[in-house]
């Protein structure tokens, strides 16, 4: 492991020749110096470096590699430039199947050392076909304060160019990396992306500056679809009717393969444009996406799972863990745009499906018309304050459950709600097993867990999605 000496002169506070030792949270590394955890990023397990410590806490410290006096066996080259300064696929340095490996420990170790649950053996996690060029949707920031090198560090203030058009910085809300190439979505993300910026550039547009809340240029977002369909979204920070007329022109006109060309005005002091009305210039409002033999409608504000193809594989599995035969009826817990409600409509007697989000709740019912199916209703409303008894009386006792919550797991009254309604299976789908594995610790008096299933939606990155199916205690499994 090597000499492991903590430095602690007038200057930074650094800890050498320490071992990378594990992948853990928040796609950092860890490492132990006297029995003191160290979180590092962009470093793989076996890795022998120096560290600075850039935050002190309580119970860890928090560092980034300055040095490297071995590289791990198991660490190959990162494919982006960009790795290293932006934070969006931190794992990039390890092979797919390592990665793969440290994210279904993770969901055993929340489901052990949060949940203290008793469960089966973790099914092996399914892998994305695709570990490049995967997602359907990204959003750019045009900013005036672009991060710099080093070497950039050392150029006059009065010739530096500090307009970007790119991803935040971790951890600093006002510093934007200028992406040159990202590899997450399809070359025509890239291009246009490109193309908008240079445009800006010549056409003297401002960027944003976010300090003063000035600038013409605020947000690209360009999603795509299976079907072939492209969106392009443009956010303007001022409501300047000439300067939106030559940039959307220069799109229209640029990119005609664009299908749904969309702009929107936000003069708010926060990114969120949800709140907001977006106005259609060219083609469709909408993008249309396939899965199986559906077809979902995506709009500028419409919420769809960003891995198109794991999607469909996510979806398949919770369908198979419901075991539907036609008979039942299914709750669907934050049903978004009811994607899953209308993907399990077929094989179930009917589905309610149950959203916080008003306008998610018209796209979900917007997609059951498009597709034809008559046996889905859906709610808008506060999970915890909709699913009462009379909910339940008025719509009848679910068979099954099916719930997809945020990151921060369902509230307990809603755990509560369904220890009421007591269906026969809960099919839980979750982004972080580690709020999933503290709803079902609340759960196993009257449920049991009978498979654990995680799903890998974001290749490079620590996220890992994970299905687990709940069956009542005395319930036989079909």
């Amino acid at each position: 492991m090597g000499k492991r000496k903590k430095v602690k002169s007038e200057g930074p506070f650094i800890l050498e020749n320490v071992e990378i030792l594990d992948a853990g949270s928040e796609g950092n590394a860890i490492a132990k110096v006297e029995d003191m955890v160290v979180f590092v990023p962009f470093v793989v397990p076996g890795d022998v470096c120096d560290i600075r410590i850039v935050s002190r806490k309580r119970r860890f410290y928090e560092g980034r590699a300055i040095r490297f006096h071995k590289y791990s066996d198991r660490r190959v080259k990162p494919v982006c430039s960009h790795f290293g300064i932006c934070g969006g696929c931190r794992w990039q340095a390890m092979p797919y199947e390592d990665q793969l490996k440290y994210k279904q420990k993770q969901v055993y170790d929340a489901f052990t050392r949060i949940g203290h649950l008793d469960f089966p053996d973790i099914l092996p996690i399914r892998h994305s076909a695709n570990t490049e060029y995967y997602r359907n949707k990204l959003e750019y920031t045009f900013s005036t304060h672009r991060w710099l090198t080093d070497e950039e560090m050392n150029i006059p203030r009065d010739v530096r160019d500090m307009n970007a058009l790119g991803f935040h910085i971790p951890g600093m809300f006002d510093r934007v990396l200028d992406i040159q190439h990202c590899y997450l979505q399809s070359e025509i993300s890239n291009r246009i992306r490109l193309a908008v910026k240079n445009f800006a550039l010549e056409n003297k547009l401002s960027f944003y500056d976010i300090r003063n809340f000035t600038g013409d240029l605020r947000n690209l977002i360009i999603r795509d679809s299976n079907a072939g369909d492209i969106m392009v979204i443009m956010v303007f920070g001022t409501d300047d009717p000439n300067k939106i007329e030559t940039v959307m022109q220069f799109l229209a006109g640029s990119f005609p393969e664009v299908t749904s060309l969309v702009y929107v005005v936000n003069q708010k002091h926060n990114d969120t444009i949800s709140d907001l009305q977006p106005t259609l210039y060219k083609g469709q409002p909408f993008i249309t996406a396939k899965m199986e033999n559906l077809s979902f409608r995506i709009g500028p504000l419409s919420f769809y799972q960003t891995n198109s193809d794991q999607a469909l594989e996510l979806y398949r599995i919770t369908r198979s863990l419901a075991s539907l035969t036609g008979s039942e009826t299914v709750y669907d817990l934050y049903t978004g745009t009811g994607t899953i409600a209308n993907f399990v409509a077929s094989d179930a007697k009917k589905v309610i499906g149950i959203e916080y989000i008003e306008p998610a709740v018209a796209d979900a019912r917007l997609n059951s018309d498009l597709n034809s199916i008559a046996n889905t209703s859906f709610v808008a409303g506060d999970m915890a304050k909709v699913l009462t008894p009379a909910f339940i009386e008025e719509n009848g006792r679910p068979d099954v459950v099916i719930t997809d919550p945020p990151r921060a797991g369902m509230h307990e009254k809603v755990v509560k709600s369904l220890l009421e309604a007591l269906p026969k299976r809960i099919v839980y789908v979750s982004c972080n097993p580690a709020t999933q594995a503290r709803d079902i610790s609340l759960m196993t008096d009257k449920y049991r867990i009978e498979a654990v299933q995680p799903v890998d939606m974001f290749p490079h990155t620590h996220h890992v999605e994970n299905i687990c199916l709940l069956v009542r205690h005395g319930e036989e499994i079909i």
